[in-house]
């Protein structure tokens, strides 16, 4: 069966052997397993913890979680109330229906809409609606929003970001190409600096050192190269991208990471975090990554 549905998550299966996992919890993308042009055998190209909660408890570290509608702590008014990253990685969403079902792709639909709890600290009216497609070499992930509001209610404002934990050896990956694009720095000590704009010097990004640098007007598309393989991520609305890691140094003080995971992964995280997206009543917009196995 390429839809599988069970209590906590669904799993797309692609006739070729590619499959992904999806959690109800947060819509979380947990595995995505597939074949690379020159090796049959799936492999696992998302990192997740082994120190992960998967019961809903908190949001998962590792695999794609959903950052809307904020990125980072909070900076606008309406998002006062909210947690670090918003609520999305964090809600129950409801399965919304198998989109696609054939050799090109399989595809599912999960739906995310005002509940108690959110409503208890985000007033603004919206609908969710997350699309994840498996096809043989490629995972795609598209984020709809929707203002659901009234005219009374105005503009819907908000950040989105896929927070993609790729699977590699994290002192040889390199991400290509940000050369000569601008960013910031929030490893800096203080907020002054971490607002100061700098320029990409570097022909290949690598994250041997703590990294967590958010690129402005990013080309969006990007090529994560190391010796376990080759990953293309392309994007659609995203003008920022975020490359994490956060090495020794911050990495032994995250609680759910397992020991040493910090040098099993990078994140490549396209978004929209510098500034927000305004929509008016009844406007959707989207944002899309599509990752595609090269080697």
């Amino acid at each position: 069966m390429p839809v599988v549905e069970k209590q906590d998550r669904i799993i797309l299966q692609h006739p070729n052997g590619a499959s992904a996992e999806i959690l109800y919890y947060g819509a979380t993308v947990i595995s995505w397993k597939v074949p690379s042009p020159t090796n049959a055998e799936p492999s696992e190209r998302l990192f997740v913890s082994s120190k992960a909660a998967l019961d809903g408890s908190k949001p998962v570290r590792g695999g794609i979680p959903v950052v809307f509608p904020c990125f980072g702590a909070p900076t606008h008014p309406d998002h006062a109330k909210l947690p670090q990253h918003g609520f999305a990685r964090s809600e129950i969403w409801k399965f919304g229906g198998i989109v696609m079902d054939n050799e090109a792709g399989v595809s599912v639909r999960l739906t995310l809409e005002p509940t108690a709890s959110i409503k208890e600290k985000y007033e603004r009216p919206f609908e969710l609606a997350y699309v994840v497609t498996v096809a043989e070499h490629q995972l795609s992930t598209n984020l709809h929003v929707k203002n659901t509001g009234l005219s009374t209610t105005g503009h819907l404002e908000f950040q989105a970001l896929f927070h993609n934990y790729i699977r590699a050896p994290a002192d040889e990956v390199v991400i290509t190409p940000l050369h000569g694009v601008t960013y910031y720095d929030k490893t800096e000590p203080t907020e002054e600096l971490k607002a100061q704009a700098k320029t990409e010097t570097r022909p290949a990004v690598d994250v041997q050192n703590f990294t967590d640098f958010v690129y402005e007007n990013a080309p969006g598309k990007y090529v994560v190269t190391s010796p376990t393989g080759k990953l293309e991520i392309k994007t659609k609305n995203f003008p920022n991208v975020v490359v994490w890691n956060p090495q020794a140094e911050a990495g032994s003080k995250i609680g759910d990471m397992e020991t040493g995971g910090w040098e099993k992964y990078v994140c490549v995280e396209p978004g929209y975090v510098r500034g927000f997206v305004s929509l008016d009543v009844g406007q959707t917009w989207t944002g899309q990554q599509v990752l595609t196995v090269l080697e």
